[in-house]
């Protein structure tokens, strides 16, 4: 096998003409994915726009520092490795639930106590990767997508609580983004391709604002500087919404693994166990002063390991300056601003794909790591079954006590620990090959 092509390796530092672009071009891979989470959550809970404009402001400013403490560890918080940060789409359906039944103060509150089961798991890792194998973890990606398959859908039309609710107006600009982007994405080359789903919300967003439906007034009153504001929504804690968020801080753990594995297989190694540690905590502890900051769970970003292993330039200060100008972007209220101005129809577009893409890639981890056997398809049909149904008929909870009700009311929790405890509980049965058997 032919050893992978490496321009720059993690401690080489390009020359800034190099560097700047190459930082911006990772910027420009994983923004659409960093700000769609918060806009999800936010326009679910019905923030206003100057509220919606300044969570965005947060969620780039904590994305920039925790990418940097990944390149820049501070003590045993950060990997030393090249990693580009952004907010987790897995918290979404989490935080949407929460948010509604108690408020934000709640949900920062529940994402500042519960980033130290990701804090643990880093410490342990090397104890605990067993237990999360590809059947646990596909099935745990293909409900990511599929729970948020249908705010994607409500985004599409318009928004939950939009007068104008599946209007054709708002089908229209979502079917230009899905087009645009999917037509991209498969006849594209190069960069067109590669960033299909930035080019098709622009087109929808020229779309929208065509149709009168871009409002740019919260830019224009918005500030051009700003400094983080901790606490802006309160910090209040509830066990329930803590165990949920523990519980998805475990899922976003299986994903940094992931990304962390993928990005060191760029310079033809597996990570070490110091990588791993050092990245796990560092997700944990900035996704804890995140919350501090009005900024959802950060994660990192799969797009951009992909980019790393397509130009080969693996250099950790190349992240580092992507990183410095997301917390620039973000001291700049004007920015958030003209972010919280995308309609939610141009979101629901991208969204789609977004979300489909990641069901799909859960099924291509079982279909690529996993025997079909009996007992991993039980496994699977139960979980998703599961998940699905209380996703699907919430209200086939609404006798449980409030904490439990909280807890079991994600398709994720109720799915993926369904998936984690039946793989621990039913044995995995190893069939001799009949051929090799001649006794």
């Amino acid at each position: 096998m032919a050893a992978p092509r490496v321009v720059y390796d993690i401690d080489d530092r390009p020359p800034l003409a190099e560097a700047i672009p190459l930082g911006f071009q990772h910027l420009v891979a994983m923004l659409l994915g960093n700000i769609t989470p918060p806009l999800l959550i936010t326009g679910a809970l019905g923030l206003a726009t100057g509220e919606i404009a300044f969570v965005l402001q947060m969620v780039l400013v904590m994305a920039g520092l925790a990418t940097l403490v990944q390149a820049y560890p501070i003590g045993p918080v950060g990997g030393r490795i090249p990693v580009i940060m952004g907010t987790s789409i897995a918290f979404v359906g989490g935080a949407i639930a929460i948010g509604r039944q108690h408020g934000l103060a709640v949900v920062f509150g529940a994402c500042l106590a519960a980033c130290l089961v990701e804090v643990v798991l880093g410490f342990s890792i090397v104890r605990l990767r067993r237990l999360f194998p590809p059947l646990v973890n596909g099935i745990v990606v293909m409900l990511i997508g599929l729970t948020l398959i249908p705010v994607g859908m409500d985004y599409a039309a318009g928004g939950v609580n939009a007068d104008d609710y599946g209007s054709l107006a708002n089908l229209g600009v979502a079917a230009v983004v899905f087009l645009v982007t999917l037509l991209l994405n498969q006849f594209g080359r190069g960069f067109v391709s590669y960033a299909s789903m930035l080019i098709g919300v622009i087109v929808g967003y020229a779309a929208a604002f065509g149709l009168g439906k871009v409002d740019l007034t919260p830019v224009a009153d918005a500030a051009w500087f700003a400094l983080p504001r901790p606490l802006a929504y309160g910090i209040e804690f509830q066990w329930a919404a803590i165990l949920v968020m523990g519980f998805i801080y475990v899922i976003s753990a299986m994903e940094t693994i992931g990304d962390i594995t993928g990005t060191i297989a760029a310079i033809g190694r597996e990570p070490t166990d110091d990588e791993l540690r050092g990245g796990l905590v560092a997700d944990g502890v900035m996704s804890g002063f995140a919350a501090i900051f009005s900024a959802f769970p950060n994660t990192s970003y799969s797009q951009n390991v992909g980019l790393i292993n397509f130009t080969g330039v693996v250099s950790r200060h190349v992240t580092a300056i992507g990183g410095i100008i997301l917390v620039a972007l973000g001291v700049v209220p004007k920015v958030g601003a003209f972010f919280a101005t995308i309609p939610p129809a141009v979101i629901g577009g991208g969204g789609l794909i977004m979300f489909a893409m990641i069901f799909a890639s859960g099924l291509s981890i079982i279909h690529r790591s996993v025997p079909l056997t009996r007992r991993n398809l039980v496994i699977l049909a139960v979980a998703t079954g599961l998940g699905l149904g209380v996703e699907l008929r919430p209200d086939v909870l609404q006798y449980l006590p409030e904490g439990l009700r909280t807890f079991f009311g994600s398709g994720l929790i109720a799915g993926g620990l369904s998936a984690l405890v039946l793989n621990l509980v039913f044995p995995e049965r190893h069939r001799r090959d009949p051929g090799n058997d001649h006794g």
